[in-house]
């Protein structure tokens, strides 16, 4: 007889066959619609899951070999992270000393604003200096609580406290208004504060593009906003933030903020011009061209930056043999193929997986093939981790905090009955506004939904690519899309061929199109994978050719290989990539000094 009344697993009167869905004991009570049934339930079997917190097992009467089913005490969306919060400036701070205020007055400070933000001074251990230093203490306060401090010294050296919450600083002062100013540190927050725009934040970390902090804020602080001023650094790594932000807030709504000939922040503009002309710097900011029509005034910044470092190689997934023939880079799209069973989806999410752990990247998938979605995700979570998905390899430490990664950066599209291209890229919209994706997989194109109605099939996948391709430059994305080959040719052995762009149903344009063209092909009889890079639009970006991988059966993960033999053992790589990368973040902190921060010009006293 099966467990299920001993479980406290309903079932329907004397059924005991097929598939039900059912309440869940564990977590029914703990949720608010007590209603869903979250619970699958194989009758026959007696095997059973919990979509919605994990709980599974088996109902079958207990065996010698029969264990505990798992339960996951602690869902993912029922606790928050839990940051440290530092030491209230009472305890490690004082108000400005006199040559501190000095200083911020020689910047065009007034001390009505060091008060206001509650600006303090004091000794702290800065890891620069490998000992205690006198340090200015920005304090980021949320509904009047203190949740970070950055302390800088006057030389120049900077650190936030460790483990805290990454927040805007003044983030209390937009709270309900109906613009708001960015700037790229705190120094030019309080110098717009001191001209009596109260209305101004600062990104907490100088010009990093990663705006992942942002996630927490962007509804109750800045969906409100009618005009974001965008009143970043023009200097190189200040275009990148600009353009970050933009890509968050959306362009029409914003301005951009210019600061005149030798002016490249906020605070040079107020020492050298005074409040009315940084005011007037706000009344003149230009609306961000959203028409199609531009002049070179437009993307001057931008030209600038090009011409004085030149055209960048992209972003690198981190296996060098791929890493010589492509770089990728946003606004760009990328087509994959390859027959069937070569492994396309999996080397897919390989590069989505080493460009997230790399850069930071984030990843909004429609991905059909991969569903259910647990199948999807347990599957990236052998990728991070470097092990097989089961509980006998993955302790219940390292499957949270995959699961907790996973739940901020990788975004499923799985609409129920909608699969019309502009139904997953309006959602993909939203995703880059509330998350910041960087990239868009859609995997495989023949499973959207077809609209080619009267128009020949050329015309309509042309179309249908150049909206995906517009999407990409409109959003600053990259987008992915999978289509398969359906001209599977074989050789003079009867043996199949890498495909081409060419051999994907419908149209040219695949090719024509493409700014990446990749190839997975699956060498059965010598068991390595071949990656075509068959087309890279830009050559600074990479280069025609082919490398060769190994695949990791137990994690999925794909290691160089050399055909010519000289490869000796092949080192697998099993490591857990987030340990990996907490360990380096943890050196960084500890070895190097803390770099984005904004560089005001002018050493001070204090």
């Amino acid at each position: 007889m099966m467990r299920w009344q001993e479980l406290h697993i309903e079932v329907p009167y004397k059924r005991t066959s097929g598939q039900i869905k059912t309440y869940c004991p564990e977590c029914r009570d703990k949720r608010k619609n007590r209603h869903d049934k979250s619970l699958s339930c194989n009758l026959a079997t007696g095997m059973f899951n919990c979509h919605y917190c994990g709980y599974s097992g088996c109902a079958a009467p207990k065996q010698e070999n029969w264990r505990k089913p798992f339960y996951n005490p602690r869902p993912l969306s029922i606790k928050k992270t839990e940051y440290k919060k530092p030491e209230p400036p009472s305890g490690t701070g004082r108000q400005m000393g006199a040559k501190a205020l000095s200083w911020f007055k020689g910047r065009g400070i007034s001390e009505e604003t060091l008060k206001s933000l509650k600006v303090t001074e004091g000794l702290e251990w800065m890891p620069q200096k490998e000992g205690q230093a006198n340090t200015v203490q920005f304090n980021y306060y949320r509904d009047g609580e203190l949740l970070n401090t950055k302390f800088r010294t006057g030389d120049k050296c900077f650190k936030l406290v460790s483990g805290a919450e990454l927040l805007p600083y003044n983030i209390d002062g937009i709270k309900g208004t109906k613009e708001v100013i960015i700037t790229e540190g705190e120094i030019d927050a309080l110098s717009f504060h001191t001209c009596g725009r109260t209305d101004v934040v600062s990104v907490p970390n100088g010009a990093n593009a990663n705006l992942f902090y942002l996630d927490d804020y962007i509804e109750d602080y800045f969906d409100d906003k009618e005009t974001v001023y965008i009143a970043v650094d023009t200097d190189t790594k200040g275009v990148g933030l600009r353009d970050e932000l933009l890509r968050r807030f959306g362009a029409e709504r914003c301005k951009i903020v210019t600061y005149g000939e030798g002016c490249k922040d906020a605070n040079e503009h107020l020492i050298k011009f005074g409040r009315e002309s940084l005011l007037k710097c706000l009344e003149s900011a230009q609306d961000v061209k959203v028409d199609g029509v531009f002049q070179i005034s437009d993307f001057e910044q931008s030209l600038d930056a090009l011409f004085e470092y030149g055209l960048q190689k992209g972003v690198t997934i981190g296996h060098d043999n791929f890493d010589r023939l492509c770089s990728f880079e946003t606004k760009r799209l990328c087509i994959v193929t390859g027959i069937p069973s070569s492994g396309k989806s999996e080397f897919i999410d390989e590069i989505a997986e080493r460009l997230n752990i790399r850069y930071g990247w984030r990843f909004a998938y429609f991905s059909p093939e991969n569903a259910p979605l647990a199948y999807h995700a347990s599957k990236l979570i052998e990728k991070f981790t470097g092990k097989k998905f089961s509980r006998n390899t993955l302790g219940y430490g390292e499957y949270r905090n995959v699961k907790e990664h996973l739940e901020k950066n990788f975004f499923f599209i799985a609409p129920p009955d909608n699969f019309k291209i502009d139904n997953i890229l309006e959602k993909a919209k939203y995703l880059v506004r509330k998350k910041g994706i960087k990239a868009l997989v859609i995997d495989p194109y023949n499973r959207l939904d077809s609209e080619q109605g009267n128009r020949n099939e050329t015309l309509y996948i042309s179309g249908l690519l150049d909206k995906l391709t517009n999407f990409a430059q409109m959003y600053d994305v990259m987008v992915i899309l999978m289509a398969h080959p359906t001209k599977l040719q074989k050789n003079k052995d009867g043996k199949f061929e890498a495909p081409t762009l060419y051999d994907i149903s419908g149209s040219a344009n695949f090719a024509n199109k493409a700014d990446f063209a990749i190839v997975v092909h699956r060498n059965m009889e010598q068991n390595y994978v071949e990656v075509h890079v068959r087309k890279v639009k830009f050559k600074h970006l990479g280069e025609h050719g082919v490398c060769f991988f190994r695949y990791n059966i137990n994690n999925g993960r794909y290691v160089p290989y050399d055909t010519n033999g000289s490869n000796g053992e092949i080192i697998w790589d099993n490591n857990n990539h987030l340990i990996q990368q907490i360990k380096e973040q943890h050196q960084k902190s500890e070895h190097h000094l803390f770099t984005g921060f904004e560089e005001d010009s002018g050493e001070c006293p204090f």
